[in-house]
């Protein structure tokens, strides 16, 4: 492996009936589900009667960073109980060497 970034290639992507091309260096699936997601959501969103696209993409930005908040909330929470685990392993592991 030389160091140098992947190269990128072109991919095709359509959300709230606009068509975008990007230039991925990463597993062009992985950007086709997350426009997909983004679809949905906007999609989902204008049902209830807010067409303004520009709304729509605030409101859907909104909901997924929302989103990204409480999954960060909830890995420090597993952060929290790994080290907590690992400060009892490591205490009783001490207290084996002890008495030992």
């Amino acid at each position: 492996m030389d160091g140098s970034p992947p190269e990128k290639q072109p991919v095709r992507l359509s959300i709230f009936n606009q068509t975008f091309t990007l230039r991925v260096a990463g597993d062009p699936e992985q950007i086709h589900r997350a426009a997909n997601e983004v679809d949905e959501l906007m999609s989902t969103i204008a049902k209830s009667g807010n067409v303004d696209s520009f709304r729509v993409a605030i409101l859907a930005c909104l909901h997924l960073q929302d989103r990204v908040f409480r999954l960060e909330a909830e890995l420090e929470q597993v952060h929290l109980r790994v080290a907590d685990r690992t400060r009892e392993l490591s205490n009783l592991l001490d207290g084996i060497v002890e008495e030992s």
